[in-house]
């Protein structure tokens, strides 16, 4: 009977382990992405329970204060952010999450200054990794939230030396963990390295642009998992390992894929300060003549309607403008008149990986019309008309010839192959690229200025009458 709970525990662990991995599994499909998130949250409650049972646990009533408090927060977060404030609740969830693996380590770190037994090396290192990417993780998700609330520029922020100045900072925690290491009972240290690791997480997010978001955000998140993991080591929890490892490796994974599909290395994503954040045309090295040609509302249902087929692109202007209702109404319409409609989805539109197609499945887009880039490229040919929303850089086709633009190789959608474009959009200023889009002066394109909302909405009304 002694041995039962510590089986039932590691048991529960076991199950618990299982749901994450098929859950992770089953999020990578938006068809089977809720039905993978809740297998995880019920791997994460199975967890949570077990781990309560251990006879370790000396404090219920404090866990429940912490349990209830979380749990009224996170509903409340929950039910007020809008779906296009969804990237920076998962940014600051990002830092939630580092904020408390840092805690946990500085939490051990103090258990051993009161009790008799020094630190062991060991421990001491794993509690120092702890607060290093702890710390990293909760300022750079904090600057990361700011930068996509627009609190703070989107643009990279830099100055001179600023590399030689963050190695600084880093070669000074190492010292200082180093010292640490050597005389482990030096509480004054030990906080100037929790200082360091903060300050090293500002510093690792400010040079980069809003458009780069995606691929932060996405490491960003492996870094909470490996902090969880660290935890986990901390706190002898295998659970916690496990769980905090399968984010990890999954926040890599999808870091190198947002990595391709800009065509750009995660040291240049890091370190290039790339972007301007939207400015005027500063062109894209190409010698095509710029003339623009414009349609109202009226023209564009006519060519919707009368279509065969219609492709959908939607961009970070559609969310800006919460305009994703509406866009499904407008498809719902065209498919009323026959019209075959499509959605095509690049994996780094918007400001954090799958942005578009949550934006899409709040508005309860049927999933099958979802395309990825690599299914839809070769319809495009075969398309009557493309219809882009708020998407810009990822439409360049300056990306596929043009080796002077800083997009050069970057995989777009093929919009310009099909037989008429038509790309809704405020102005005429660029993408986060700052370079021209060549598409807007192609001969087949027709560009229907006004805020996505107001715009989709009016074509809704001139279908209708079709």
């Amino acid at each position: 009977m002694s041995d039962f709970l510590p089986s039932t525990i590691q048991i529960s662990y076991l199950v618990a382990a299982s749901l994450f991995i098929v859950g992770l599994k089953q999020m990578s499909s938006p068809a089977t992405a809720r039905r993978g998130n809740l297998l995880g949250a019920i791997g994460m409650l199975i967890a949570i329970v077990a781990t309560l049972l251990d006879q370790q646990v000396l404090n219920y009533e404090t866990i429940a204060v912490g349990i209830i408090l979380g749990s009224i927060i996170g509903t409340v977060m929950a039910q007020k952010v809008e779906m296009t404030a969804m990237p920076q609740m998962v940014g600051l969830l990002n830092g939630f999450g580092g904020a408390a693996s840092m805690l946990v380590a500085m939490g051990e770190f103090w258990r051993y200054l009161y009790i008799p037994e020094s630190l062991a090396v060991d421990s001491n290192i794993v509690v120092l990794l702890g607060v290093l990417i702890g710390g990293i993780t909760l300022t750079g998700s904090l600057v990361a939230f700011a930068k996509l609330q627009e609190l703070m520029t989107g643009a990279p922020i830099t100055f001179p030396l600023q590399q030689p100045v963050n190695a600084f900072l880093f070669l000074g925690f190492l010292a200082g963990s180093g010292y640490l290491l050597v005389y482990p009972e030096e509480p004054k240290v030990f906080l100037v390295l929790v200082a360091l690791s903060l300050i090293l997480g500002v510093m690792f997010v400010i040079p980069i642009g809003g458009g780069d978001m995606p691929v932060v955000i996405s490491l960003l998140n492996s870094y909470s998992g490996i902090a969880a993991a660290v935890a986990g080591f901390i706190v002898m929890n295998n659970m916690l390992i496990i769980a905090g490892a399968l984010v990890g490796a999954s926040g890599i994974i999808l870091t190198q894929i947002m990595c391709k599909a800009m065509n750009r290395s995660l040291l240049n994503v890091l370190f290039a300060a790339f972007g301007t954040g939207g400015g005027t045309s500063t062109g894209s090295g190409s010698n095509i003549e710029k003339v623009v040609r414009s349609i109202d509302a009226e023209e564009s249902a006519m060519m919707l309607g009368y279509a065969r087929s219609v492709v959908i692109v939607p961009g970070y202007g559609m969310a800006v403008a919460q305009a994703q209702h509406a866009v499904r109404e407008l498809a719902d319409q065209l498919d009323r008149l026959g019209v075959e409609v499509k959605y095509a989805i690049h994996p780094v539109a918007g400001r954090m990986p799958g942005h578009m197609n949550v934006l899409l499945a709040e508005a309860n887009v049927p999933y099958p019309q979802l395309y990825d880039m690599d299914d839809v490229n070769p319809l495009f040919e075969q398309t009557d008309v493309a219809l882009v929303i708020g998407a810009n850089d990822v439409v360049n086709p300056a990306a596929r010839h043009d080796a002077s633009s800083p997009i050069y190789g970057m995989p777009i959608l093929d919009v310009d192959r099909a037989k008429h474009t038509i790309v809704i959009k405020r102005s005429m200023n660029t993408g986060f690229a700052g370079v021209d889009n060549e598409l807007f002066y192609k001969d087949k394109t027709m560009m229907l200025f006004g805020s996505a909302k107001d715009v989709v909405a009016k074509l809704v009304s001139e279908v209708k009458q079709l």
